[in-house]
């Protein structure tokens, strides 16, 4: 059994171990992290952990019974009433449905948590997953994505009202 909970300062082991594991799965659809990322991971995990307490983002975590970090579900930039939405699964569970799922419940959580009443999101044209993924949890394409926030990449910008039952 797994459940998505508010990423905290103990879940910093495994979702490192999460990130190393799957880095190279992640960077064939998305922009590699880079090494620096994993050099001054305690570093960076204690600074989402601030932007999470300041309340301009709040970071889920996907755990398994184990312990470990099935999936990052995330939202950035939250500011009257929007947020951007980011995701990313484990190789080992990707194809389940688990992204669909838990981005689903991270729409429902955003709306009943966080007071917000729209989320966007970005996918690169080359990631046809992540564009099923946001159609499947209700998001509809809203235009392109500019590349520099796609790591160069082209892509599309979706959109989803939390008003909306899907």
């Amino acid at each position: 059994m797994s459940e998505l909970r508010r990423l905290q300062a103990g879940d910093a082991p495994a979702v490192l171990a999460f990130e190393t594991a799957n880095r190279a799965y992640f960077a064939a659809s998305v922009s590699d992290r880079g090494d620096e990322f994993f050099a001054r991971f305690t570093e960076r995990y204690d600074a989402l952990l601030a932007e999470q307490e300041a309340g301009v983002c709040a970071f889920y975590a996907l755990v398994a019974g184990d312990g470990s970090v099935l999936g990052r579900f995330n939202l950035y930039d939250i500011d009257d009433g929007a947020a951007e939405l980011g995701y990313r699964v484990a190789r080992h569970v990707a194809g389940r449905g688990v992204a669909t799922a838990n981005v689903r419940e991270l729409c429902r959580l955003a709306a009943a948590r966080h007071g917000l009443r729209t989320l966007r999101a970005a996918a690169g044209h080359g990631n046809a997953a992540s564009h099923r993924v946001l159609v499947k949890a209700g998001f509809v394409p809203v235009g392109p994505a500019d590349p520099a926030h796609l790591g160069g990449k082209s892509g599309t910008w979706y959109q989803r009202d939390l008003g909306l039952r899907r």
